[in-house]
């Protein structure tokens, strides 16, 4: 049983406690990293910036989805590339030692920073790896981010990227699955803080003095084991009191998944994710 709005649920679910949840969650959205590892050059967008002695920051890191989908999609491993000193952000402990786990060359785990985005200390002079990262990156991360701190995190992001260094945000667009499926769990389900959408994040950006150029790619996802679908969805909201049947009979949530499901039972899920590039 969970309890509790968008932010407090989403770090309940990055725990131990949460690992089935997860595992099943990730049956579907593995994808997701694997769309992101095939929609840009990496051996060469990284090759530009490589240099001895480089860094980067993985914020809200997660499990490491994505260095483990650029290794098995991006051809990263044969590239030739020198050890990158990688940081692992997120509030969350649990995850950044899930994704310190997976790392492999040219990723090479460095500092474990147990917090959020806006309390990273980019102006600390005490601590000056944290203000000129070669690469920067948040890849479907920032859902749970309070709307009031959203400013504060774009700035940081900024902040902690060296001129000339790489950029990313990808995030999931309003009309995508995981907005318009949570959107329609808060109406008909729960009362709770919207997620940050893909566009929010961009104007976010813009505001904190980013040039960001934009690209999207579209996909989907799917399933006809009804275990599978419950379990994803329930990490989609971080929620796992409420069963499919429960989602399926609720208003406004019934009809979205009513649209997902076709005559047959299975699920087929829409999703659209905005690569944001600094």
């Amino acid at each position: 049983m969970t309890t509790g709005d968008t932010a407090e649920r989403s770090l309940a679910h990055w725990s131990e406690a949460g690992r089935t949840g997860m595992e099943a969650f990730y049956a579907l959205a593995t994808e997701d990293y694997r769309q992101l590892a095939l929609a840009a050059d990496w051996p060469t967008l990284l090759r530009e910036r490589a240099h001895e002695g480089w860094s980067l920051l993985d914020v809200a890191c997660g499990s490491g989805k994505f260095p483990t989908a650029l290794l098995r999609h991006a051809g990263l491993a044969e590239a030739g590339l020198p050890d990158l000193a990688y940081d692992l952000l997120d509030p969350s402990a649990f995850s950044v030692a899930e994704a310190r786990g997976v790392l492999a060359p040219p990723f090479v785990a460095r500092h474990d920073l147990v917090m959020t985005l806006q309390d990273l200390p980019t102006d600390d002079p005490d601590q000056p790896d944290h203000a000129s990262y070669d690469v920067v990156w948040a890849t479907h991360a920032l859902y749970a981010l309070p709307p009031d701190e959203l400013d504060a995190a774009a700035e940081k992001f900024v902040a902690a990227l060296a001129p000339g260094g790489l950029g990313l945000i990808a995030q999931a667009t309003s009309t995508s699955h995981y907005l318009a499926f949570y959107d329609a769990f808060r109406a008909g389900v729960r009362e709770a803080t919207p997620y940050t959408t893909a566009e929010q994040v961009r104007d976010a950006l813009v505001r904190a003095g980013a040039d960001v150029r934009e690209q999207r790619v579209t996909y989907q996802t799917g399933t006809s084991d009804r275990a599978v679908a419950e379990g994803f969805l329930q990490r989609c909201a971080f929620d796992d009191s409420v069963s499919l049947e429960e989602m399926e009979a609720a208003p406004v949530l019934g009809d979205y998944l009513s649209s997902c499901r076709d005559a047959a039972g299975s699920y087929t899920f829409s999703h659209e994710a905005a690569l944001l590039w600094l």
